[in-house]
């Protein structure tokens, strides 16, 4: 029998999967999760790791190459260092991933390595101790600048840190964030600031696009260059200090959307596909899990109503001229 590739309607070929594995976190912040947080989903409804590894090995033998874990938080699960080991073990995987916050990590790095991640990408909005409190809601940056420490010990690399810039909430620590990559092998990633579930005014208000960042280069008076992609950069837009040991990248998804090559699916903890992050559409797998055949239906069928771009651009104007509906699910309910 000859198996389909992950091929949508647009001619994109699917390598990359990302899994959240929970939709709980130890954090709250601003960007991702409701202060007050949210209504979690009962245990019994989130995928085993039995589960999540069943469904891995079905898509791997339709293309899925690379990995992703994230949550909410994926380091509140208990063993998670199991779920990579049996993933790592699936024929045809050849990347493994991690998305978190860092809060946990220092003392589970060297373990997740030893089962098979392959590297990291940890969080970090704010480098000054009550700025990261205030935007986490109760974050120590110190536990994550730890983990940061602890992932090189390890021998994850590349080390990425991700920072979602946010106008006159971070973006005075452009410049402090850049100087990291002088001295050490890590990739700061300057994100923007993405509408998903709550297209919102805290949202306009807080969007920056990431022009600004070269524009502090510039004052800064810095030598920069662009370098060539990053291991497991996707998107990201690279560039280098003169001199630098790391590097920085700008990832645009609402300013300059990287629609026209995205080669990611989603599968939410609660066991549906999502084929694209900002828009609704979504389709239930669990209840198929263990039929082969049926798990490959649901995927192709989700990669047929994959929109051929977000239009994300458009919420900052308040179109209404969008062509699907947009997500009214958190980040932390997704994955990211």
């Amino acid at each position: 029998m000859t198996i389909p590739r992950l091929i949508d309607p647009f001619g994109r070929e699917h390598h990359y999967l990302r899994i959240s594995v929970t939709d709980r976190c130890n954090l709250r912040c601003v960007y991702c999760m409701p202060e007050e947080g949210m209504q979690f989903e009962p245990a019994d409804h989130i995928l085993t790791y039995e589960e999540i590894a069943d469904v891995v090995r079905v898509i791997a033998e339709m293309g899925i190459r690379k990995v992703r874990l994230t949550g909410g938080e994926p380091l509140v699960r208990k063993e998670l260092e199991k779920l990579v080991a049996m993933i790592a073990a699936i024929p045809g995987i050849e990347d493994i991933a991690l998305t978190t916050n860092g809060i946990f990590l220092a003392p589970r790095a060297a373990l997740l390595k030893e089962a098979g991640l392959t590297r990291v990408n940890i969080s970090l909005d704010s480098l000054k101790p009550e700025r990261f409190k205030m935007i986490t809601r109760g974050g120590d940056v110190q536990k994550v600048l730890s983990s940061i420490d602890a992932c090189a010990k390890a021998g994850l690399s590349p080390i990425k840190l991700n920072v979602v810039l946010m106008n006159g909430l971070n973006d005075d620590e452009i410049a402090d964030f850049i100087e990291m990559t002088m001295e050490r092998d890590i990739h700061v990633r300057f994100i923007e600031y993405m509408p998903i579930g709550h297209n919102d005014a805290q949202w306009k208000k807080l969007y920056l696009p990431l022009t600004r960042v070269k524009e502090v280069c510039e004052e800064q008076q810095w030598k920069f260059s662009a370098v060539s992609s990053v291991r497991g950069s996707g998107p990201s837009e690279n560039y280098r200090l003169e001199g630098a040991a790391g590097s920085f990248g700008l990832i645009h998804p609402v300013s300059e959307h990287f629609c026209q090559s995205c080669n990611r699916l989603r599968l939410t903890a609660d066991g549906f596909i999502k084929p694209c992050l900002a828009w609704t559409e979504q389709f239930q797998v669990r209840s198929v899990i263990g039929d082969d055949e049926a798990v490959r239906r649901m995927f192709l069928e989700a990669l047929g109503t994959k929109p051929e771009n977000h239009e994300m651009s458009k919420f900052l104007k308040s179109d209404p001229d969008i062509s699907h509906t947009p997500t009214s699910r958190r980040m932390s309910q997704i994955g990211g």
